[in-house]
């Protein structure tokens, strides 16, 4: 070849690198594909609760390895979420609880949903919300999210919205209940009414329990105290602390939570009204965690207890106090597993008695047995099968229980119990009804009932 052939090649292929290539078409955003770190499910309920300073953020695991994420925090919490969540997941979340449009409950959604990606996020779908609020859904929605409120049933308005994760997990929303219930108006201002009407969560595990409490208000408390929705629980996730009126004494004393976790900064921690909540808690046998003491907090229950571990033990505390047990308490009957509840026993019904002079209690909720496996059927809804955008959930009714103060003189028809129990109740309680026949026990007088058995938690006999 000679030198001007060689060089009008050269000078062709240099034009050729030079010429620009067109770009490969650009994929849809999704989650960082780093790695996720979680090791395999152990056959345990877990929920971490995150140190987010003044906002809220957990992780719900179940023993089989699905997650919800209750609250992603503030923004300022984007560090330390994005790094802690994936050595906690094995795969991208099931489902984001947001419980209600506030920064401090979402502000890192965003960077968190790139880093560990989600299939499902409900939210309370309340009026007047942010522009940016919306924003940051339709930001959610793009990537493939599915986004739905915890509407309920056209055909069963009254009946709670459950999820159900797996068997004998469950998630019951207990408050916000539009649009058969109306949404709480009682707050002089959005921020107050948004508050109000924050999601209220409740995460059973057979007899242990989380009652996550949202943003919870004093008319929050009423409604679900007036319509007996609560019922006891294991542990507490504490709201509003700050606010005046949320955490009430009647509030506590329904649920009877044996801890109750805190999730704040420094400074709200030196807050008056917070310690009046604490001298609450202290004063219902609850004891009390906070973030901004003792760090991340991990609860691991078994389906009979919990075990409670702390990243910083509480000042003046020995090292040991870290690690806590707190039994399961939960008197319902919520997760026993039969084809069909048992038939009531035949009682005839007492007459009515005169009014009594000591005033009712709220009533507390009971959890009819399932009939039926999750998700299909007996108005559940697997975790598999949530719906798409803002459709109806078709919900479990929890149907509440009177609980009264007793007198000195038996009811009518004595008392009853069961020959597999250790518990007595009064004839009318709605668990006596779910004795089977063969193993009704009846007692005339409460002293006799006593000699053998103790007083069913949810009745008061």
């Amino acid at each position: 070849m000679s030198p001007r052939i060689a060089l009008g090649v050269g000078l062709l292929l240099a034009a050729l690198a030079c010429k620009p290539q067109p770009e490969a078409p650009k994929k849809a955003p999704g989650p960082e594909k780093s790695r996720y770190f979680g090791g395999a499910p152990d056959g345990k309920l877990h929920v971490y609760f995150f140190d987010v300073g003044a906002g809220d953020a957990a992780l719900i695991v179940s023993p089989s390895g699905n997650t919800v994420l209750v609250d992603s925090g503030p923004a300022s919490a984007e560090s330390h979420l994005v790094n802690r969540l994936p050595e906690l997941l094995r795969r991208e979340l099931d489902l984001v609880v947001l419980t209600r449009p506030d920064p401090k409950h979402h502000g890192a959604l965003d960077a968190v949903l790139k880093r560990v990606g989600a299939r499902r996020l409900m939210e309370p779908q309340l009026p007047d919300t942010s522009s940016a609020y919306d924003a940051l859904l339709g930001a959610v929605g793009s990537r493939g999210v599915q986004v739905f409120s915890p509407a309920s049933s056209a055909t069963t308005p009254q009946e709670s919205v459950r999820l159900t994760l797996e068997d004998d997990v469950n998630l019951t929303v207990l408050w916000p209940r539009a649009p058969a219930t109306p949404l709480l108006k009682g707050a002089p201002d959005a921020e107050g009414r948004s508050a109000a009407n924050s999601i209220v969560l409740r995460l059973t595990y057979r007899d242990t329990s989380v009652l996550f409490a949202g943003s919870a208000r004093a008319e929050t408390e009423e409604a679900l105290l007036s319509r007996g929705l609560l019922g006891s629980a294991t542990l507490l996730k504490v709201a509003s602390p700050g606010v005046a009126g949320a955490n009430s004494l009647g509030f506590l004393e329904e649920v009877r939570p044996q801890a109750a976790v805190f999730s704040m900064d420094d400074g709200l921690g030196k807050d008056a009204k917070v310690r009046d909540v604490l001298a609450r808690l202290k004063g219902v046998g609850a004891k009390a965690f906070r973030t901004d003491v003792n760090g991340e907090m991990h609860a691991v229950s078994d389906g009979k207890q919990f075990e409670f571990v702390l990243q910083r033990p509480t000042p003046g505390e020995p090292f040991s106090a870290q690690r806590s047990v707190f039994p399961g308490v939960d008197p319902r009957p919520a997760l026993v597993r039969t084809a069909k509840p048992p038939p009531p026993p035949v009682v005839k019904p007492p007459p009515p008695e005169p009014p009594s002079v000591e005033k009712a209690e709220p009533a507390r909720a009971t959890e009819t047995p399932r009939a039926s496996s999750p998700g299909r059927g007996g108005g559940e809804i697997d975790v598999d099968d949530l719906p798409t955008a803002n459709a109806r959930i078709p919900g479990r009714t929890e149907a509440p229980t009177q609980k009264t103060r007793t007198s000195s003189s038996a009811p009518m028809g004595g008392y009853v119990g069961s020959s597999r129990s250790d518990k007595f109740h009064v004839p009318g309680c709605s668990n006596a009804k779910k004795i089977l026949a063969k193993n009704l026990v009846r007692f005339k007088t409460r002293e006799e009932a006593a000699k053998s058995r103790m007083p069913a938690r949810d009745c008061n006999p």
